[in-house]
């Protein structure tokens, strides 16, 4: 993992793929840096890429308000099977089962459904996949490749939601954070390793 910025307040890592973003991060934080960490959003085991964590819970509060006032501006990378548009706003009813940790498009809104924004844009490919550029609205279990896949646009590697391929994990990426901190706006970017060398576009 990579440690981009930390100060008394925050601390934004880069997670690795296969790191657990309520444990193993926080726990790799506090090796680093000592003290307490808190935890504001998360990540898929299986997705990598930008996180901030509160170092206090004034700033675990403030972060939280930001993520719920929709200040907060995750953006995503994206390898998606086939060729969606350019660009377009994708907007679902999600429900998640919990007990197959698989969430599913639903026609109506019931118990345990929630709405699911995110607009997307098309940066490259070919007939078999492309490269997109994901922000997110709302920060839903597994939206960005539920929503993807309904529409016959599977994540590759995303085994879990109708891709078939070699792939050993979702090429899906954090790819960038911005958020008001400390009286301006901050924004916070890494890219995926596989970014530079995509071999299948």
């Amino acid at each position: 993992m990579e440690l981009l910025f930390h100060d008394r307040d925050l601390a934004v890592v880069v997670k690795a793929i296969g790191a657990d973003s309520e444990h193993d991060v926080p726990q790799w934080i506090r090796e680093q840096l000592g003290g307490e960490v808190f935890t504001v959003h998360r990540l898929d085991r299986n997705v990598g890429g930008v996180m901030v964590y509160a170092r206090t819970k004034q700033a675990a509060a403030a972060l939280s308000k930001a993520i719920t006032d929709g200040v907060m501006v995750k953006e995503y990378l994206a390898v998606v099977h086939g060729t969606p548009p350019e660009e377009g706003e994708l907007c679902d009813l999600l429900f998640k089962d919990s007990h197959k940790n698989k969430v599913f498009v639903v026609k109506r809104m019931r118990r345990g459904v929630k709405e699911a924004k995110l607009a997307f844009r098309r940066l490259g490919g070919n007939d078999n996949a492309s490269l997109v550029a994901v922000r997110l609205f709302t920060g839903r279990s597994h939206q960005i490749r539920v929503q993807f896949a309904s529409r016959g646009f599977p994540l590759l590697g995303d085994h879990k939601y109708g891709a078939r391929d070699g792939m050993e994990h979702p090429m899906l990426f954090s790819h960038r954070l911005t958020f008001p901190y400390g009286g301006e706006t901050r924004t916070f970017e890494a890219r995926p390793e596989w970014d530079t060398n995509l071999q299948i576009l």
